[in-house]
């Protein structure tokens, strides 16, 4: 299937909020469709496995590691007319032009990814790609610490919160991170009081 207008759809949120979970439903659902779908994900993601999507609870799509933006052009099939990028927060920025090409030239494009770092700062490209997208969903986890909403991922080192100035990129799961509601999220050193 072919379509008419290209869009962009951008799921963000918290870690363990469910945003891979739902790219491969919405890629699923594509398949279904008869679309002609391309999966992609930084190659630094390499907690599961390197080519696949795979979301904390066991599901999983095949995807291609890409190392930087340019790379999904590159890579992307003449008949692709749905292209999903997972963890796109740690593309290049250059990922904003790439999608808004693709999407320019009648592509449906789905992303997911952490609006938000450790310090509960914007991360990476999301801003732009949130400003651009024509379809925005925020998808909110269970904080650990009091049951409520959480809409932050608390890094831990050693069991406890990473500090403000640690670096703001480190690949985990439930080793490093867990979800946490703006009041429980603490991060030592910030400027912001969130500590």
């Amino acid at each position: 299937m072919i379509h008419h207008s290209g869009h962009v759809e951008v799921i963000c949120g918290s870690m363990f909020c469910g945003k891979t979970e739902e790219l491969i439903r919405r890629v699923r659902r594509a398949v279904i469709a008869r679309q002609t779908v391309q999966v992609f994900k930084p190659n630094i993601d390499v907690r599961y496995e390197l080519d696949s999507v795979v979301t904390h609870t066991g599901q999983k799509i095949g995807a291609q590691p890409v190392r930087a933006s340019d790379d999904i052009i590159s890579q992307l099939n003449p008949d692709t007319t749905v292209v999903a990028i997972d963890e796109i927060q740690f593309l290049d920025s250059s990922v904003v032009g790439v999608i808004e090409q693709l999407a320019n030239r009648g592509l449906r494009i789905i992303v997911a990814g952490l609006d938000l770092d450790f310090r509960a700062e914007p991360f990476g490209a999301m801003p732009a790609l949130l400003a651009i997208a024509e379809e925005v969903t925020k998808l909110r986890a269970i904080c650990v610490v009091c049951g409520e909403h959480a809409c932050r991922s608390q890094r831990l080192v050693n069991g406890q919160p990473a500090r403000y100035d640690d670096p703001i990129i480190l690949v985990g799961a439930k080793e490093s991170y867990e979800a946490r509601c703006r009041q429980h999220h603490i991060v030592p050193g910030s400027p912001h009081g969130a500590d």
